[in-house]
């Protein structure tokens, strides 16, 4: 199993690699580097519990299944500081929930056009609610990129091919990721034990005894940031073992540049994880960001 794991990597990688090598931005200073990966995570819950996914351990979702969406006020106060930032980036819908569950994510989406027109804005669906009407809703609302994970097999894969070809979508505003595959292929993912959270989940992966030695780049270029305003250095930490800040409270430039970011983003670059949850983590985290590393190490 461990060794399956290792050799899958996501094909979305490569897409996803190419355009935060791209968007490299520096605050004011022109010295600092900023995030080019900003992921909002714009509720509490998901439809679904995956064996692949902390949600399928139920003391996981006894504590942090929330029925709750990130609020508004919150929402424009993320989306107005990047606009400050000139931040022109990814923004993604996803994280630990399911998008398309908060009936509020149109309106975010065009506000987040609005307020950064040349920004990336992405969508991670399960596509269980999807029809070619809300499909075309996301788009004119000013979505660049719509990633559906199919579950069910491939007939679903079939269905949503051909809701985006009726459509009119052209091959880059669309991208249908195979998540159905026997656990001996990993399922069709990039297998992690989400920080050391998957070993009580239905498809079990055993924390770490021991640390891994190698770079992890995700602090260098992601901004996470759950619905309730918590920062969090990426999105394996499901157990919110190493908040960075909240942005109830703070701002997004104070967090990103806080004491407990730049010494956490320190250490993963050079390969000490002996903190939490990276001490027990199994996240390689090298395929994205290096040159976003390698500029913070000339901070």
């Amino acid at each position: 199993m461990r060794e399956n794991y290792k050799k899958f990597i996501d094909p979305n990688i490569k897409r996803k690699s190419n355009i935060i090598q791209n968007s490299l931005q520096f605050y004011k200073d022109n010295k600092t580097p900023l995030f080019s990966l900003v992921e909002i995570s714009d509720s509490g819950t998901c439809n679904r519990s995956c064996s692949f996914c902390p949600r399928s351990d139920k003391n996981w979702i006894k504590k942090f299944d929330k029925k709750e969406f990130i609020k508004p006020q919150l929402h424009e106060s993320i989306i107005s500081q990047l606009k400050d930032l000139k931040y022109n980036g990814i923004v993604v819908y996803s994280g630990f929930n399911e998008p398309l569950l908060n009936k509020s994510i149109y309106k975010n989406i065009s506000q987040t056009r609005n307020y950064l027109p040349n920004a990336k804005i992405e969508l991670i669906t399960n596509g269980d609610v999807l029809n070619e009407e809300r499909i075309l809703k996301l788009f004119k609302s000013g979505l660049s990129t719509l990633l559906i994970s199919v579950y069910d097999g491939p007939e679903d894969m079939h269905k949503f091919k051909k809701m985006c070809k009726n459509l009119n979508l052209k091959s880059e505003q669309y991208v249908i990721r195979n998540r159905y595959l026997p656990p001996e292929k990993n399922f069709g993912i990039t297998m992690s034990n989400r920080g050391g959270l998957m070993e009580n989940a239905e498809h079990s992966i055993p924390s770490l005894k021991k640390s891994l030695t190698t770079p992890c780049y995700y602090p260098s270029y992601t901004l996470f940031i759950d619905y309730n305003g918590d920062v969090l250095m990426c999105s394996h930490d499901w157990g919110k073992k190493n908040v960075l800040g909240n942005l109830n409270k703070e701002k997004i430039i104070d967090v990103w540049l806080s004491d407990n970011a730049m010494k956490s983003r320190k250490n993963l670059s050079y390969g000490n994880r002996e903190f939490s949850p990276c001490n027990v983590c199994d996240a390689g985290g090298s395929l994205i960001g290096k040159k976003h590393a390698e500029a913070w190490k000339k901070f």
